[in-house]
């Protein structure tokens, strides 16, 4: 009787940790229990009864998809999805799913959906509509997979992946792009400066109009009789030559 209590003592007495529950299989009573599941802490199972556990905390799931885009084109896809059983109905789960309800319901269900959303973009619509098309992703999931007993919490579009013909398409379009702006920048520069220049030269043509209508002869003269006196008295002036 010691034997066979050590024996079965991991499976009589078990330990329901935080984040998680347990489901019980009532091997003569019924079966599986899916209108309770039983919450955290130490439990006493019959040794013929076996208790199932679940996480119920938010887990996450890398995930690598392949889509076609409207045109066809293949498009690699990473994800994250965040999702989490439903503890009130994760009996339900247990009976129907198992277990392996993220290989059968989850990631089947969001690659699905994705690859929906994904047929309905074009190629030049997929880096600048995530939002949208993740949020739309989300809806459809949660459609599918609630009705599963699974939640998804949120699907994260890590990175989008490109076939490489498109994505060197993509950077000498960028690149292009960056040269027709430059181009765009020094042309607007020259404009600008070949205004200034404009502006300069009429300020330079309006002064020498208005000092070529006050320059008269008498002017001139007197003009040259002041510096030849300013000359004159200079103490190192040698000699002056007087004239017009």
């Amino acid at each position: 009787l010691v034997f066979f209590f050590v024996y079965c003592a991991p499976n009589i007495f078990i330990t329901v940790h935080s984040g998680e529950v347990g489901v019980m299989f009532l091997r003569f009573f019924g079966g599986t229990q899916t209108d309770r599941v039983l919450g955290e802490g130490l439990k006493i199972i019959p040794p013929w009864d076996h208790l199932f556990l679940y996480t119920v905390r938010v887990q996450e799931e890398k995930a690598i998809v392949q889509v076609l885009t409207k045109e066809g084109l293949s498009v690699t896809l990473h994800l994250s999805i965040r999702y989490h059983p439903e503890e009130e109905m994760v009996g339900m789960l247990h009976k129907t799913v198992g277990t392996e309800y993220k290989e059968r319901i989850v990631i089947p269900e969001v690659e699905a959906a994705m690859r929906t959303v994904m047929g309905e973009f074009e190629m030049r619509e997929v880096y600048g509509s995530e939002r949208g098309l993740v949020q739309k992703v989300i809806n459809d999931s949660l459609e599918h997979v609630s009705q599963k007993y699974v939640k998804i919490d949120s699907v994260v579009l890590r990175r989008v992946e490109l076939p490489p013909k498109v994505a060197d398409a993509i950077q000498d379009k960028m690149t292009q792009k960056e040269i027709a702006e430059a181009y765009e920048y020094r042309m607007e520069q020259a404009k600008q400066e070949s205004a200034r220049q404009q502006i300069e030269a009429s300020g330079i043509k309006s002064y020498n109009d208005l000092l070529n209508s006050s320059l008269t002869p008498n002017v001139l003269k007197w003009e040259a009789i002041k510096a030849t006196k300013k000359l004159a008295e200079s103490p190192n002036t040698k000699v002056i030559i007087m004239g017009n």
